[in-house]
């Protein structure tokens, strides 16, 4: 049993862009599942697909390079790292983007700082 779903996740998707695989499986729950829509949005992955209790990722890779760089997890189970809204960092100057756990669901920081909501300080990615 997988006790930290969202670093499960990341390494996850980490060693499939090391490898320079196209498609990788994930643990279903509902936060990997934001997490994944956040990431298609933003881009830096094709597609997802829900299956019974896994979840399939497609990888994008741009001129055969991945275009995931880092995927970083800040808060961790032992210690949690929450922010107001003034302290949310930009990720590399706004070229990256990072992930918060708020009151009204999983978004980025930039979102969070637009509705002006605090939260835990999940991961950057880049």
């Amino acid at each position: 049993m997988v006790n930290d779903t969202i670093a499960d996740l990341l390494s996850r998707i980490r060693n499939a862009n090391n490898a320079a695989k196209k498609e990788v499986l994930v643990s279903k729950s509902k936060m990997s599942q934001s997490i994944l829509e956040i990431l298609k949005k933003e881009g830096y992955i094709e597609e997802f697909k829900a299956e019974e209790n896994q979840i399939l990722v497609s990888l994008k890779y741009i001129n055969k390079k991945p275009a995931i760089r880092i995927l970083e997890r800040v808060s961790k189970p032992g210690v949690r790292i929450y922010m107001s809204y003034q302290d949310i960092p930009k990720v590399i100057n706004g070229l990256g983007i990072n992930i918060f756990s708020t009151s009204k669901g999983i978004m980025t920081g930039k979102q969070a700082r637009m509705e002006k909501i605090g939260g835990e300080y999940l991961c950057n990615i880049w």
